[in-house]
């Protein structure tokens, strides 16, 4: 009888684990010093002419090259405060309280902060 039990409980136990990497990978970011940093732990930034909720990004083409967005994939999808959105291009973005994340290509290492403030329109995003 016990081997009977072993293959649905190892089933259930995969399943479990399945399920709980996937909700891992539902959070795109880390918090760092006060502000929200991706995956590879550099600082994200968020730009004031992207409207709040509207799930667009503004900032495409030239603009994109120095504020790389946070992508996302197809099968990603919101939870919480975060949010995907679809890009001109037809690529996903990740969101965090409706305002599309980037990157500043000008940080070099985790830690580093040089976008904040640019052209008094990007600011660190912070939860």
């Amino acid at each position: 009888m016990k081997t009977l039990f072993r293959a649905p409980l190892s089933l259930f136990l995969a399943t479990v684990a399945l399920v709980g990497c996937a909700a891992m990978a539902a959070t795109p970011t880390k918090v760092s010093d006060g502000v929200l940093v991706g995956p590879n732990g550099m600082s994200l930034y968020t730009f004031d002419r992207d409207a709040m909720g509207s799930g667009k990004s503004v900032c495409n083409g030239p603009c994109a090259t120095n504020w790389p967005p946070l992508m996302a994939s197809d099968m990603d999808k919101g939870d919480g405060d975060y949010s995907v959105i679809t890009r001109d291009d037809g690529k996903k973005q990740w969101a965090f309280k409706g305002k599309p994340l980037y990157f500043w290509v000008k940080d070099s290492k985790p830690g580093d902060r040089t976008g904040d403030g640019f052209n008094n329109v990007w600011k660190l995003a912070r939860p």
